[in-house]
């Protein structure tokens, strides 16, 4: 690479990295805000639902925008958004306008991910350049979500809640001060409609599903609001796919979809994103809860996982380079899968810290083979002008992967804990039985989505490709 692609390279993934650091910097901070700003227990999960909402809904729409209209001019735009929008959270004065400044948070969030992922793939050419920039973009991103949580701890004790929104803002002034200079414009050659049916019905899909989830994690499935959101995220996803099948122009390119490198990576970079971002709550409540550790010392252990994240993604591409994008995918999802499932072992003695560690250690280390590898497999053989969709593909699975595993797992952890305790079991059994239960859970669905995945892409390897037409 020259000393501009490095410096380009650099610039995007810090904004990819300041992005995960907003979806976990702010969990530990939750009790304090909510005592500082008067907001109850139970208005708290909209700290975390008003950024998950427009950043996973409106991520496909924004990917799709940034090809037509420009990338860059796009980027910049979103990045200005979040950095705006994270000032105000850290200045806000009520609830109302705490959560006002999260939901643009997210929305600029939404922006930056699909803009910025589509910068990288159209900036770096396919082959050894792509698979290393995707490996170092890949390795912020899951790094960025575990600092966050030990980083939103220190700041919150030593400078106070507001810190968390603030030192965001501040890494968004940085990097928007030498964007510009270093961006170069990208768009599609020429200027096809916007597909509205398909953007209002995928957007209204993902935001049902979404909220369902969110509020599902601390209120169970039960609720009304919560089943006639999961209803009709269902109906209008189902409605998008028809809408796309007939558009002239379609916001997703059906032939892009029934691409098996596209369906099998994206169903795996979801799952890898959603297990392990699981594994680490399940973990945290682990260490807290049964263990009684610190949250500095829940932090370390943490902080040794996000070492040997930075050593994978060094590592994965040069893996993906000596045996195939597709071997190493499957690799990293059956190493992230036995891992977790090797936690199963823990338990209330004081060396589970030790087990708990090297397992989840080693789980990232597979989980970044599987970050690089899928996105490489998804981008690869694609035009340019469709990178941003591409993209949008890819950065779809890592913002709701982040955003439905820990509601998913929390919701089964949570029914497991309420049984154990009805039946008379202390707070830290009950809380070990519900950790059980989810990791048991998380390992089995990346085991089995690692198995399906290994089949689909030697299958889609063997057999003749058909031809793929680009959407105009």
């Amino acid at each position: 690479m020259t000393a501009r692609a490095k410096l380009t390279l650099l610039l995007l993934c810090a904004a990819q990295f300041i992005v995960a650091l907003d979806f976990s910097i702010l969990n530990v901070a939750l009790p304090v805000l909510g005592r500082d700003l008067g907001m109850g227990q139970a208005d708290l999960q909209w700290a975390v639902t008003a950024f998950a909402l427009p950043s996973g809904g409106f991520l496909l729409l924004f990917g799709r925008i940034a090809d037509l209209y420009g990338r860059r001019r796009l980027f910049l735009t979103g990045l200005a958004l979040f950095t705006a929008a994270s000032l105000l959270a850290a200045l806000a004065w009520s609830p109302a306008v705490f959560l006002a400044g999260r939901a643009l948070q997210g929305l600029g969030a939404a922006v930056i991910v699909p803009t910025g992922m589509s910068l990288l793939t159209t900036t770096f050419t396919e082959g050894p350049q792509r698979e290393r920039a995707l490996g170092i973009s890949g390795t912020l991103l899951s790094t960025g979500f575990t600092i966050g949580m030990v980083l939103g701890g220190t700041l919150t004790d030593s400078l106070g809640w507001r810190s968390t929104m603030g030192v965001l803002a501040v890494a968004g002034i940085a990097v928007l001060a030498v964007a510009p200079a270093l961006l170069a414009e990208s768009r599609h050659p020429e200027r096809p409609r916007i597909d509205i049916p398909g953007a209002v019905t995928v957007t209204g899909g993902l935001l049902a599903l979404i909220y369902a989830l969110s509020t599902a994690a601390e209120t169970g499935f039960g609720r009304p609001d919560v089943l006639v959101a999961l209803a009709l995220g269902a109906v209008l996803l189902v409605a998008f796919v028809v809408v796309e099948s007939r558009a002239a122009q379609p916001l997703v390119s059906l032939p892009m979809l029934r691409r098996p490198t596209v369906a099998w990576g994206s169903l795996a970079g979801l799952v890898t994103f959603s297990m392990m971002s699981a594994v680490v709550f399940l973990l945290t409540l682990y260490l807290q809860e049964v263990l009684r550790l610190s949250a500095f010392l829940t932090g370390l252990v943490f902080g040794v996982q996000g070492l040997f994240a930075v050593v994978s993604g060094m590592v994965a591409p040069k893996v993906i380079g000596r045996i195939g994008a597709r071997r190493t995918l499957v690799t990293g999802l059956a190493v992230q899968a036995v891992c977790t499932a090797a936690l199963l072992a823990v338990g209330t003695a004081a060396s589970g810290v030790w087990c708990a560690t090297a397992a989840v250690t080693v789980a990232c280390f597979g989980h970044l083979w599987a970050i690089v590898s899928y996105g490489v497999i998804v981008t690869s053989g694609v035009p340019d002008t469709e990178q941003g969709l591409a993209t949008g593909l890819v950065t779809s699975s890592q913002q709701l992967g982040l955003t439905v595993g820990i509601p998913l797992l929390s919701a089964l952890a949570s029914a497991r804990v309420t049984t154990l305790r009805a039946d008379g079991a202390s707070f830290a059994d009950a809380t070990l039985g519900g950790v059980r239960l989810g990791l048991g859970a998380d390992a089995l669905l990346v085991a089995v989505v690692a198995t399906l995945a290994a089949v689909g892409l030697s299958r889609a390897a063997r057999r003749s490709r058909t031809p793929y037409t680009p959407a105009k």
